[in-house]
């Protein structure tokens, strides 16, 4: 079975249903299926469309438990032991301390620490609130340099932390569903 086949029946699409979706056609799907690797454009859409890194189109077929293995191991290579209930509390944590960007990383920072749990997850939360954590001033100072009112820049700060709150519930309940964030970056700080 092809890879596209494979992820396009776990997701529950039809060939069909994937076109719609992605605007690629039936007749380059069914190709891909039958065994011709896509590139360039096509790639690159139906990674999107379907969520998924690029390089898992590419990869032959394989079995359920293989594609996991190889999954965290290419998330984790360092460390493949996550105990995700401690990667939820990790995250979590931020949440208590919105209001007071510095310690939204340093208490994700040294709980990770204390659990010993330093792996591709961790980090990734410690460096989605770093990130945050300067982009939010930068945003609050945009907004005050428009002038728009005392109103719109209490809008402004309660949409800021609101959104760090949502990507920590998002991501929080992602590592409860399928033990990986929902939101992170292509990049690691730490």
């Amino acid at each position: 079975m092809s890879t596209l086949k494979q992820i396009r029946e776990q997701q529950n699409l039809t060939q069909e249903e994937l076109s719609e979706r992605s605007g690629i056609s039936v007749r380059t799907i069914q190709r891909i299926e039958s065994g011709i690797k896509p590139k360039g454009h096509t790639l690159k859409t139906l990674s999107k469309t379907l969520e998924i890194p690029e390089y898992e189109l590419l990869n032959k077929a394989i079995e359920p438990e293989a594609e996991v293995a190889i999954e965290e191991s290419v998330q984790n290579p360092e460390d493949h032991s996550i105990d995700y209930s401690k990667a939820k509390l990790i995250n979590f944590s931020s949440i208590l301390f919105v209001i007071l960007p510095p310690l939204n990383i340093l208490v994700p920072f040294i709980l990770s620490s204390l659990l010993k749990q330093k792996n591709f997850i961790t980090k990734q939360i410690i460096t989605l609130q770093i990130f945050w954590t300067v982009l939010a001033p930068i945003i609050f100072m945009l907004g005050i340099f428009l002038k728009l009112g005392r109103s719109f820049t209490m809008v402004l700060i309660t949409l800021i932390v609101l959104s760090n709150i949502f990507l920590i519930l998002r991501n929080t309940a992602e590592i409860d569903r399928n033990k990986k964030l929902r939101y992170k970056l292509n990049f690691n700080i730490l």
